[in-house]
């Protein structure tokens, strides 16, 4: 599969719980490694930079494509963007959802980035395999930050 990455994670934890480590600013950037600089909504960019060590210099850049309260939540991005003499603006970006639904255990996260056969040839396959073990890892981190 090319054009996505499917992710999907059982959390022992309420589903408004998991929603709030998705969609309040500060408490993505704690599992996810980002100091955003403000709230998300729904058809705005969400800026911020990158806290991971090694990767301070990346910028955080995507835009929120849908709040569905305790149910969707999506943004756009440039996936693998890290190299700052680059301008990735002029490529399409792709469209990363999490699903929630309830489980008999809590919660059942399912995480898809679709569009990657949009990025250009040349960084596609990098991309799309740093993406698949980053979006593996990002599971494990929201689940360890809300059980």
């Amino acid at each position: 599969m090319t054009d996505r990455i499917e992710k999907q994670i059982d959390i022992t934890a309420p589903i408004s719980r998991v929603w709030r480590a998705l969609t309040d600013h500060v408490e993505f950037g704690e599992w996810f490694r980002v100091k955003l600089d403000g709230p998300f909504k729904v058809g705005e960019p969400s800026t911020g930079r990158m806290n991971f060590p090694g990767y301070e210099h990346v910028r955080w850049n995507a835009v929120t494509q849908a709040i569905d309260p305790e149910h969707h939540f999506a943004f756009t991005w440039h996936p693998y963007a890290l190299d700052p003499e680059v301008d990735y603006s002029a490529e399409e970006p792709t469209l990363v959802e999490f699903h929630l639904e309830p489980i008999e255990t809590g919660t059942r996260l399912h995480v898809v980035e679709s569009g990657f056969d949009r990025i250009p040839a040349g960084r596609r396959p990098e991309a799309l395999r740093m993406n698949t073990g980053g979006w593996e890892a990002q599971v494990k981190n929201i689940k360890r930050h809300v059980e």
